[in-house]
């Protein structure tokens, strides 16, 4: 019994040493993130559910970006990006770091302190080592250009084999016809550069950070396409996602409408009669598969729904 005491403990030590270089305190991202009452990775970043994910990569930006902003969420968009490929996008998990220009005393502390704790390499490779499956890599870089290239083709490679998704970064990449080469990984950064990382040390891990105009929460739902990139906070994901796929049905009905010449462009653009809401009513009654949640989260949502 003693013996799988101690290595229980070594265990919990192990998992917890991992996460301590850099990060926050658990119970702070907890208190930071309060509105989220879904489930939590140990470390406590919200654990948005893969099938809102999924279903994310599918809705407008901008229809997107204007619930959050009625909802008071205005600073949550960043634009003017360098991409590998325009028609990836990335959809997924925020897992934050936050690099700042390095001084020496402060990189030898943290770089020690980081040994002891198990953690391998320059601190860039740090935030890899935590990544899961769904998770997207967002990172301020301060806007370095030379010398601010967080990953190359190989760290590229890494992150994908992890995550699937792709980066984030306020900062640049180098190696782009060898990231260019990993199909389904996309990075978004502010440019291209044939430098190694340099002057550059790791601040902040699993903290909030700033992204150009946006605060960044560590599990925000990341979505990033050729409009920009959009973090939606984790506890209003659910609600963005449903009322944007409610607008794309809208707009599907609104358009199979004018097409058929059965309302005018005015009609359909304005607030609907009673007459276009049961038209609209019928026409996904008849149009099943066209619904992108289940009929019963529809029908939820639909109490609520003012036109």
């Amino acid at each position: 019994m003693k013996r799988i005491i101690i290595i229980l403990v070594a265990f919990l030590y192990t998992i917890t040493g991992a996460l301590q270089a850099q990060t926050i305190a658990r119970d702070e991202l907890v208190f930071l993130t309060s509105e989220w009452k879904g489930e939590r990775f140990p470390d406590g970043r919200p654990k948005i559910p893969d099938e809102l994910i999924r279903r994310a990569r599918n809705i407008a930006m901008e229809d997107a970006w204007t619930i959050l902003s009625n909802e008071g969420y205005t600073c949550q968009y960043e634009g003017n990006w360098k991409t590998v490929n325009n028609d990836t996008p990335v959809v997924g998990r925020a897992l934050t770091a936050c690099f700042m220009p390095s001084r020496p005393d402060v990189e030898k502390n943290i770089k020690e302190r980081g040994k002891k704790e198990g953690r391998v390499g320059n601190t860039n490779a740090w935030p890899i080592d935590m990544l899961t499956k769904g998770d997207v890599y967002v990172a301020d870089g301060f806007g370095k250009i030379s010398g601010g290239t967080l990953i190359g083709s190989n760290l590229g490679n890494a992150i994908f084999s992890k995550t699937g998704t792709g980066v984030v970064f306020d900062a640049a990449a180098r190696d782009l016809e060898g990231l260019a080469e990993i199909k389904g990984f996309n990075a978004y950064v502010r440019d291209w550069h044939p430098s190694y990382l340099k002057e550059e040390v790791l601040m902040g891990l699993n903290a909030p950070i700033r992204i150009g105009h946006a605060m960044v929460m560590p599990g925000d739902l990341v979505i990033a396409k050729k409009g920009g990139v959009l973090f939606i906070p984790a506890h209003m994901a659910e609600n963005v996602i449903v009322t944007a796929e409610f607008i794309i049905l809208k707009d599907k009905f609104g358009i199979s409408m004018l097409k058929a010449g059965r309302y005018t462009p005015g009609q359909i653009d304005n607030q609907w009669t009673d007459k276009i809401k049961q038209d609209f009513l019928d026409w996904l009654q008849k149009n099943p598969n066209e619904i992108p949640m289940t009929r019963a989260q529809l029908d939820e949502y639909m109490k609520k729904r003012t036109w």
